[in-house]
């Protein structure tokens, strides 16, 4: 019998789990009345652009693999429709927490902010708890490396150079090594000496 190989969802959690933090940041910030801050405007900003690339590349890339591998299963497509209808709520919710952020408007911006939370949450969780293991289940680490490739392309070396000290932000030492033990040796080095003092300079969030 042959042993089926099991897919490496590492960086998928510490995604997750970074986006979570910075919502979390963000709610706190609004209701310490600090969301018009320099520093909150930036790490918000960051937030968005986060998910903007791991959203993009899921609809353009990871949901066709797995439309592909699970053929007409009706159960499985419904999951994968409602993965990307989720994205879609989440979209206009972002928009309207930037509509009232700009307005400078606490009162819908703090109700605005607690819904994406929420949502976002429940959309992750949904993520985790049914497209993983599907993913899993029908598609191979070949097409999760692919995946994986068109993520560093959506990011770039710039963008990288971001989203590296961006996740383990605030991590524990064991959750840090957890995160450099799937990536390429020389990169916590090159965290350490060059993307963390950079990514400190941008002064997100204020922390």
């Amino acid at each position: 019998m042959t042993e089926i190989q099991q897919i490496d969802f590492t960086m998928m959690y510490v995604t997750h789990d970074a986006l979570r933090r910075d919502v979390g940041r963000f709610a706190e910030a609004v209701a310490a009345g600090r969301a018009d801050s320099p520093a909150v405007r930036a790490g918000w900003e960051n937030f968005r652009a986060q998910l903007h690339v791991h959203h993009t590349v899921e609809d353009d890339d990871l949901w066709p693999r797995l439309y592909r591998a699970v053929g007409g299963q009706p159960e499985q497509l419904a999951m994968l429709a409602g993965m990307e209808a989720e994205h879609a709520v989440l979209d206009p919710m972002l928009e309207s927490v930037e509509t009232a952020l700009i307005g400078g408007d606490a009162s819908p911006l703090g109700e605005r902010v607690a819904a994406l939370t929420v949502a976002l949450d429940g959309h992750l969780r949904h993520e985790e708890t049914s497209a993983l293991p599907l993913i899993q289940a029908v598609l191979t680490p070949k097409d999760w490396k692919g995946f994986g490739a068109a993520m560093r392309r959506a990011q770039g070396l710039k963008g990288a150079g971001v989203y590296v000290p961006w996740i383990v932000d605030g991590a524990s030492a064991a959750d840090r090594k957890r995160f450099f033990a799937v990536l390429p040796a020389p990169l916590e080095m090159v965290n350490r000496l060059v993307f963390e003092p950079r990514y400190r300079r941008m002064g997100l969030w204020g922390v």
